[in-house]
């Protein structure tokens, strides 16, 4: 079964654009690196909830939006072998600054699972 890194964030309004060409640069080298997907996607349909919901989980503000992304792996094997990698390309570095990053990376939500049903 595969293996799956999943991310939910927060990202301005404003700079859906600027994270989208950050995302399609890292993709690149996730995929260069063994990835066998990479998928990015934007909020359409998402409400607020009563106990729990996306813009609940990431602490939304009224100027932002919410992302939801992963990665799949063959196993958690691979994706540990293709992470180490990737964290070593320096094309990822130049891209992580802190002061260039077009979102919150406090409030983003990530985690390692295991697929336990595929279609």
């Amino acid at each position: 079964m595969k293996y799956v890194d999943g991310f939910i964030l927060p990202v301005p309004k404003d700079n859906v654009q600027a994270y989208r060409r950050m995302s399609q640069k890292a993709g690149k080298i996730w995929m260069e690196h063994g990835a066998l997907e990479y998928i990015e996607c934007v909020a359409d349909d998402v409400k607020p909830g009563k106990l729990t919901s996306f813009p609940q989980s990431v602490k939304l503000k009224p100027n932002e939006t919410v992302v939801f992304s992963w990665i799949v792996f063959k196993s958690r094997a691979h994706r540990d072998r293709v992470n180490k990698k990737v964290m070593a390309d320096p094309r990822l570095s130049s891209m992580m600054s802190p002061k260039d990053m077009p979102f919150d990376s406090k409030r983003m939500v990530y985690g390692g699972f295991k697929t336990i049903v595929e279609r």
